[in-house]
């Protein structure tokens, strides 16, 4: 038998064809496609990207026992770290602002990791100056992903993501959120690659106020040195209300419990579906599981 570690069991995900949310389209013929990232070991599609960050960190001999693993988070990726600082015997500290759901912080202070709490009304950009500051002051200390800026973010999705949704639903349009945007831009990259007809549609909130949690409204907001809005092909908007209500239409009609981002994504994929000719193939991507999200409006409220 060949042993394996938490490590070996990222990616390779679902899809899951959303048959019964899609029905009511008023359009014949045009397939909605969601890749199941909740599937991953810590539950969101971020496992990917701190995976490979971390394993280029250890093999470049810039992240050794002596440092410790620091970056900002808005809550999944630094989940990821947490767990697999875990499994390899690392020390963890993240940044996060205060008012992300309080499943995440305990679930990264349940895999050992210190939570570091920032401004809410700074949001993620806050946390990520924070984190700024803090290597500044002490730089032989940490190891210091910068998740919104490090490329192996991209190349985990361009190695991997992108590769499983084309062998698995072929997709004729994509579209996503970003955060980081390192699985908008990897995926995106891929697919293009295997077919430059793919069209690549960029979901973004539909104000700079939103409560699309992880999701950036990039005209707002730090933009991420690993993002190139160049690749995008057209761009759908999404209200809060809209990502909340298809999150909940997709656990009472598809049995899939997820988090608002996957809700956003979802609704943003079935705006497109209603333009697009028979034959059509939509995917996108669900990003966690809805139950570190219970004591927030999503499901609080249900």
């Amino acid at each position: 038998m060949t042993s394996s570690s938490i490590l070996d069991a990222v990616g390779n995900t679902p899809v899951i064809e959303l048959k019964r949310i899609s029905a009511g389209l008023g359009v014949s013929g045009v397939s909605v496609f969601a890749k199941a990232e909740y599937f991953n070991p810590s539950g969101s599609v971020k496992d990917r990207a701190a995976r490979a960050m971390l394993l280029h960190g250890i093999g470049t001999g810039q992240l050794n026992k002596d440092k410790t693993i620091l970056d900002s988070t808005s809550g999944n990726t630094g989940i990821a770290y947490a767990m697999f600082g875990a499994a390899l015997g690392y020390k963890v500290e993240l940044f996060m602002p205060s008012n992300a759901s309080a499943e995440r912080k305990k679930l990264i202070k349940a895999y050992g990791a210190k939570v570091v709490e920032t401004d809410p009304l700074e949001g993620s950009d806050g946390a990520y100056m924070a984190v700024m500051e803090r290597v500044k002051g002490d730089p032989d200390k940490f190891f210091f992903p910068n998740q919104y800026d490090n490329f192996e973010n991209v190349r985990a999705h361009y190695e991997t993501t992108g590769v499983e949704l084309y062998k698995q639903c072929k997709p004729t349009h994509f579209v996503a959120g970003t955060g980081t945007s390192g699985t908008f831009m990897g995926t995106s990259k891929r697919l293009k690659e295997y077919d430059s007809s793919v069209h690549i549609a960029l979901m973004q909130p539909d104000s700079p106020f939103h409560g699309l949690e992880g999701m950036k409204h990039l005209g707002a907001t730090i933009r991420p040195k690993i993002f190139d809005e160049s690749i995008a092909d057209g761009r759908v908007e999404v209200g809060t209300e809209d990502a909340y209500k298809t999150a909940r239409r997709l656990a009472a009609e598809e049995g899939i419990f997820v988090g608002v981002s996957s809700g956003a994504n979802v609704f943003a994929a079935l705006e497109l579906a209603k333009t697009l000719p028979e034959g059509s193939r939509v995917a996108t991507i669900l990003c966690d599981n809805g139950y570190r999200y219970m004591t927030e409006p999503l499901w609080r409220d249900v």
